[in-house]
This record gives structure tokens, C-alpha cells and sequence, in this order.
């Protein structure tokens, strides 16, 4: 069973910093793909970021140039972290860590239990 552990939300002030990580542990599927959505009250989730099994990165326009994705495989635990730069008040959102993967013929969408961010102004 895949558990996913977020850590590092908090409060920030606009222009600050703070750096997400999410530990995936339990993973007999091939990744690929990882990646961190948010949902702020009264909207949609949405993606911020998101980091291919061959590095490949996607950011949302909202957060390009202020935010960066990486990953590191260790063993028998995946973590993906989000440095957030830069943040703004708009950036105050839950969290959200998220895996995707398969191992044929199953296919597989993990979500974390969110971690909150609030950026004061």
C-alpha cells in the first residue's frame, strides 16, 4: 500500500520561501510521474508541479520562475520536494503530494492528505 508523508507547509510571509516534501513509501509500481496540486478554499484542485520518471518537469504559469520540482530515489522510498520562492498571498492553498504509476495491467493514482501553506501579505 502506497502512504505518502507530506512536510514543510507552514505560514510564510509574501516574498519568503518554505519547501515542501512528500515521502512515498510502499510503491510496487513502475512511477511515473509525481507531483504536487493545491486547492485553495472555495476552488478547484489544481496542479502546481509535476516531475516525470525521466525528469521531465511541467509548471503551472502561476508558478514558473518561483517554484522547482525535484526528486530523489533512495532505496525503498521516493521523496519529491517543492522549493517555493518568492511566494505570494495567492499561493495560500492545501497541499497536495501525488503519485501516478502502473504495473500492467493495473494502473495507479496516489494522493497525499495535504499539507497546508498560507502566505501572509
Amino acid at each position: 500500500q502506497v502512504v505518502l508523508v507530506e512536510s514543510g507547509g507552514g505560514l510564510a510571509q509574501a516574498g519568503g520561501s518554505l519547501r515542501l516534501s512528500c515521502a512515498a513509501s510502499g510503491i510496487s509500481f513502475n512511477i511515473n510521474a509525481m507531483g504536487w496540486y493545491r486547492q485553495a478554499p472555495g476552488k478547484q484542485r489544481e496542479l502546481v508541479a509535476t516531475i516525470t520518471s525521466g525528469s521531465s518537469t511541467n509548471y503551472a504559469d502561476s508558478v514558473k520562475g518561483r517554484f522547482t520540482i525535484s526528486r530523489d530515489n533512495a532505496k525503498n522510498t521516493v521523496t519529491v520536494y517543492l522549493q517555493m520562492n518568492s511566494l505570494k498571498p495567492e499561493d495560500t492553498a492545501v497541499y497536495y503530494c501525488n503519485v501516478r504509476g502502473s504495473k500492467w495491467p493495473e494502473s495507479y493514482d496516489s494522493w497525499g492528505h495535504g499539507t497546508q501553506v498560507t502566505v501572509s501579505s
